[in-house]
């Protein structure tokens, strides 16, 4: 993949997981650069493709900018290569997440933990609404990857959440579920707020083997 593929999936995928939300202004370009670590030719090729695609749209004069358009445009439905390949993304995701739950127990500071159990009670709230559920979930585990201070494992964790996205719309999600998910959660952070490394993969692979079994039992066509 080239930088300037690897650009546009990096920002539709935060685009399109939430984590730029719509009507969201867009760092400037030389903090951009930084961040993502690429050339400014190569984020102005990537911004203006997401700006075709209807990603984002431009805004000239005083207090313009780039912004995340206010409604996307639809997502196109999972490829089968995908479908085939669910249980290879469900092994990566467990690879990625299990190192980042071990590392956030050991780095996390204090405030990270209390922005953490926040997520967690709001995920609470919103387990009769599967969009605004998936939004905060993708949001918990990303900031578990920020604790770690690991800017490739934090690339990692928002594709693989982009992966699992497309996987996870495709079932049923009643509340029963969600809930019992958002339990998965708190017994991770309990254990990254413990500092307990090895509490905290286990929770973590409990939690994921939990999303693997459903997705087993309800994908169209496995």
């Amino acid at each position: 993949m080239t930088a300037f593929e690897e650009t546009v999936d990096r920002l539709g995928t935060a685009i399109r997981l939430g984590l730029l939300p719509p009507g969201t202004r867009l760092p400037a370009e030389r903090e951009l650069c930084t961040k993502l670590g690429i050339a400014r030719s190569t984020l102005r090729q990537a911004l203006t493709a997401l700006t075709q695609s209807g990603h984002l749209h431009a805004v000239r004069g005083r207090g313009g900018g780039t912004f995340v358009v206010e409604v996307l445009p639809p997502s196109k439905p999972p490829s089968e290569e995908v479908l085939r390949s669910w249980r290879d993304s469900c092994d990566q995701r467990i690879t990625i997440e299990i190192g980042v739950a071990v590392l956030a127990a050991r780095r996390a500071p204090p405030e990270t933990i209390a922005s953490l159990r926040r997520l967690v009670d709001a995920l609470d709230e919103t387990v009769n609404d599967f969009e605004a559920y998936r939004q905060l979930d993708v949001r918990l585990h990303v900031e578990l990857a920020e604790a770690t201070g690991n800017p490739r494992l934090l690339a990692a964790m928002t594709e693989i959440q982009g992966v699992m996205t497309d996987l996870i719309r495709l079932i049923a999600h009643p509340a029963e579920v969600l809930t019992s998910s958002n339990q998965g959660h708190r017994r991770v952070l309990g254990a990254i707020a413990r500092g307990d490394e090895a509490a905290a993969a286990a929770a973590m692979l409990e939690h994921l083997r939990g999303t693997e079994h459903i997705l087993g039992w309800l994908l169209p066509g496995d």
